[in-house]
């Protein structure tokens, strides 16, 4: 399996969003089985993959009962496969992330108990800024996806994300490389194309692209749906498979046959 983390430094930057998104975009581009693990306490993936509100069960509480994570594992009708963190109390929250504190390598024990297809790619949703999770993610991430905007409160964020990936990243040699999204991009406004021109220079091989900001995204998280399918010939689709396509050749995954298949399922549904 590959692993890669998707992160941000705080919070609001459309992170869970982009990951739902790029989890079916790199599901059609590779045609390899994906799982989407959502090691944030919000549990946000699963509501925005479409599993029922009023389910509570997810990793955390199969964690605490010593269960296998297997147990939780849903497949979403494209057939990506979701690991929701679940419902908690604060209590066994709390009881959890002393858990987690206590065991390093809490996370890669879980994921090769697992006993993922080699072919398998991984995406791990975590919480913005430091947290017990968040270093969890990323000291098993091989490539990280840090996902931020372009304003200057989250432009103001990326010394800490960088103090991040040094700590759990960097120096590791089975650690590939991090990747840069700018999301909600608005070309109208004349600071965010500031911001987008000074993270391209100074991003610079890192910089995956840009997604826009684009009203079929919300629409299409209203109706329960990727924005892949709600609204395939949108400016925000056409981003996140441009940004998708990138990643899947960073990581050596890129399979042709599958993203034409992939463009030409697009245009049908049109």
């Amino acid at each position: 399996m590959k692993i890669l983390t998707i992160t941000s430094a705080k919070g609001g930057v459309g992170k869970t969003t982009v990951t739902k998104a790029l989890a079916l975009a790199l599901l059609r581009l590779t045609g390899r089985p994906i799982f989407a693990v959502d090691l944030d306490p919000q549990n946000a993936l699963a509501l925005h993959m479409g599993i029922d509100p009023r389910e509570q069960r997810g990793l955390a509480r199969s964690s605490l009962a010593g269960d296998d994570w297997s147990e939780t594992c849903f497949v979403q009708r494209t057939g990506v496969h979701i690991l929701p963190y679940g419902a908690l109390t604060d209590e066994d929250r709390i009881t959890l992330e002393e858990q987690i504190h206590a065991n390093p390598k809490w996370l890669i024990d879980h994921l090769r108990g697992l006993n993922l297809p080699d072919n398998a790619l991984v995406l791990v949703d975590t919480p913005p800024g430091p947290s017990v999770y968040g270093r969890q993610a990323l000291s098993v991430a091989e490539w990280v996806v840090v996902v931020t905007l372009a304003d200057a409160a989250s432009y103001a964020t990326l010394p800490l994300m960088q103090r991040m990936l040094n700590t759990y990243c960097n120096a590791r040699p089975d650690f590939r490389n991090t990747l840069f999204v700018l999301n909600q991009v608005d070309s109208t406004r004349q600071l965010s194309k500031d911001v987008l021109k000074v993270f391209r220079e100074e991003a610079g091989e890192h910089f995956v692209g840009v997604i826009h900001s684009d009203a079929s995204v919300p629409e299409a998280l209203a109706s329960g749906i990727s924005v892949l399918d709600h609204a395939p010939e949108s400016q925000a689709s056409h981003d996140v498979i441009a940004c998708a396509t990138t990643i899947a050749r960073e990581m050596g995954v890129l399979d042709v046959s599958n993203m034409l298949g992939a463009h030409i399922k697009q245009s049908i549904t049109v």
